[in-house]
């Protein structure tokens, strides 16, 4: 058996539990408070860049300082050696739950009042960290956890900055940071953020929240950033008629495209809900703009029918023809009169999409240096075949055509040995840049099942259970005192981990046995009798002037009684008649002496007077 991994000589690593762009996650036990906990690491192939390095402390740091029950809580950060280079982990409190990703995967959309609930503990979260100054800018369904009694736990503030250090725009590092589909609009932009883009995002999750997509979609990041940046989003109530009124405006409100014109603060927003899931009207302004923004939707005179990138999925829709005049009548008013003609739409549209295009080409040239070891024409090299081969040698292989190496998570296979090679990403045969990432997953053998607990069920359904699970089992009966018909121990016992196909031993107590009646019969014939019923036998004697030597006087247990096989009967046997004994009297002997007796008498003398009267 494997040793488990330890980091700083306190985590016990279990598994992998998730993984992200720049990191990956595992369930570990702190061996020195005996807790549950979650570490996040640095990926090895990261770990030597300093930038990424510097975003993962600065994670550590922002989330260390935030300590509220909606935010994950950290426990400690460190560092761990591998391969002669400092890996950077997060110890984190391990959360028993989902995201929002993979609850709007299983429900697609949730209730108006169960979306406003959910939306509230993340503001409830930004407030705390807003007010801590902190700015959390990856706001997304992903980031939000639903523990099992219903909390909300914001988490990964990996790209968290200090508000007086968010001027630091979104392509240092060459690639928009965020996920594009709830960027602000300013962050797309790539000016200086605040509070309020967290409240952009956050609208963004209520919206996929109601309707079950997200506001914007399209091909490409920089598609998307581009509406978040001119397009206004459907009313929700537009895509399901049976989100209310008040969803749209707070909605609305919050994704405004000046963050001047959405809510200024979570509070504010916290506020907005609050009166809505208590039946009280939400501000009549916010309410104003939405009725507005709703009915342009429905006005012929303003929309036209065209195809976006945002519905590259959905085919064709109509959209509100966007109004670059002096005029504002029936036009989206984003909070900036435009001047002019048409001139001043093409410097508009021109201003904004350059640097988009900038960003775009930036991320693509990025990502060729990262993934392609910094040339983006690198030759082009088979990755040789490694499966059923160590990790030791298909590393060795790998990095001598050229390629770098990462391990996966390990897989458990039936086929591939303990410790050997799977299977590698890109595929064996497949040509790939040199220099380039090949991920390799090695196997755990195996596939280890969990014993269930069956004590207390029948023994063919707990049989059945086990067989589905794809193990053996077989009913084996033993002494026990447990209630008959009922599997009451399993060997290998509840909880044990075994591989797919071992046999699991079932125990259910034996048939209890009737002790049969054997007083009068003599000592052979009632032993056999207890015998044969599938008792042991253990005789003492008693003397009877009654029942004839050899036989039996009494018996216990009493006849009748219900017992487990294998109990013990003791039989009080006869040892015959008590003997009796006449009282002896020792033999007296008559023979004269002439020793003097000291018998108490008087002596007499020669027939005196004894008192000496002469």
């Amino acid at each position: 058996m494997t040793q488990p991994r330890l980091l700083g000589g306190r985590y016990e690593l279990d598994g992998v539990v998730g993984r992200g762009g720049m990191a990956e996650v595992y369930r570990a036990r702190d061996i020195r408070l005996d807790r549950v906990v979650a570490i996040k690491t640095l990926r090895s192939d990261l770990a030597r860049d300093h930038t990424f390095q510097a975003r993962f402390r600065r994670e550590a740091q922002s989330a260390a300082s935030l300590n509220h029950p909606s935010i994950i809580a950290v426990y400690d950060t460190g560092e761990d050696m591998m391969d002669n280079t400092p890996v950077p982990y997060i110890v984190m409190e391990f959360v028993d739950g989902r995201t929002l990703r993979d609850l709007l995967r299983a429900d697609r959309r949730l209730m108006p009042e169960r979306a406003s609930e959910l939306v509230d503990g993340i503001l409830r979260a930004l407030d705390y960290s807003h007010r801590g100054g902190i700015v959390h800018r990856d706001i997304k369904p992903a980031n939000i956890m639903l523990t099992v009694s219903g909390e909300v736990k914001v988490m990964d503030f990996g790209i968290a900055r200090a508000m007086a250090d968010s001027a630091a725009t979104m392509t240092q590092t060459a690639q928009v940071i965020g996920t594009a589909q709830y960027l602000s609009p300013e962050q797309a932009r790539g000016e200086r953020v605040d509070a309020r883009s967290d409240i952009y995002s956050t609208g963004c999750v209520l919206y996929e929240l109601l309707t079950g997509q997200p506001p914007f979609t399209g091909d490409s990041p920089v598609a998307i950033a581009y509406q978040h940046v001119r397009e206004d989003p459907i009313p929700p109530s537009r895509i399901d008629p049976e989100i209310p009124q008040w969803a749209d405006a707070i909605v609305l409100k919050a994704m405004a495209k000046d963050p001047v014109h959405r809510y200024q603060s979570a509070t504010e927003m916290r506020g907005d809900l609050q009166r809505a899931m208590s039946g009280m009207p939400v501000d009549p302004q916010t309410m104003a703009a939405a009725t507005q923004q709703y009915n342009s939707y429905g006005a012929p005179d303003r929309t036209r029918t065209m195809t976006t990138a945002g519905a590259a999925a959905q085919g064709t829709r109509a959209i509100p023809q966007y109004d670059y005049g002096p005029e504002e009548r029936g036009g989206r008013y984003d909070g900036r009169r435009r001047g002019g003609g048409g001139n001043t739409a093409l410097k508009t549209a021109a201003w904004i999409l350059i640097p988009l295009l900038v960003i775009g080409a930036m991320i693509g040239v990025g990502y060729a240096f990262l993934g392609g070891g910094g040339s983006s024409t690198a030759d082009k090299v088979a990755i040789p075949q490694v499966t059923n081969q160590t990790k030791a040698a298909a590393k060795q292989a790998l990095e001598g055509k050229g390629f770098k190496v990462q391990f996966g998570p390990d897989e458990f296979s039936a086929d591939v040995p303990k410790g050997s090679v799977i299977s590698t990403e890109p595929a064996e045969g497949e040509e790939a840049d040199l220099g380039s990432t090949v991920t390799v997953v090695v196997s755990k053998g195996e596939e280890k099942i969990s014993i269930p607990d069956v004590t207390g069920l029948a023994p063919d359904e707990a049989r059945a259970k086990l067989v589905e699970m794809g193990l053996k089992a077989s009913v084996v009966a033993k002494v026990s005192r447990q209630p008959q018909g009922k599997v009451f121990e399993t060997d290998p016992k509840a909880g044990e981990e075994v591989e797919k196909g071992s046999l699991v031993k079932l125990y259910v107590p034996k048939e209890m046995m009737e002790v049969p009646s054997v007083v009068g019969l003599t000592l052979a014939d009632a032993t056999k009798a207890i015998k044969d019923a599938g008792f042991r036998v253990k005789t003492t004697q008693r003397p009877s002037d009654v029942v004839p030597q050899g036989n039996v006087i009494d018996q216990s247990p009493q006849p009748g009684a219900k017992l487990n096989p294998d109990t013990t009967i003791t039989l009080t046997v006869s040892s015959g008649p008590q003997q009796t004994q006449q009282p002896t009297q020792p033999p007296v002997d008559n023979t004269p002496t002439d020793e003097p007796t000291d018998d108490g008498g008087v002596d007499l003398g020669d027939g005196g007077d004894p008192f000496g009267n002469g």
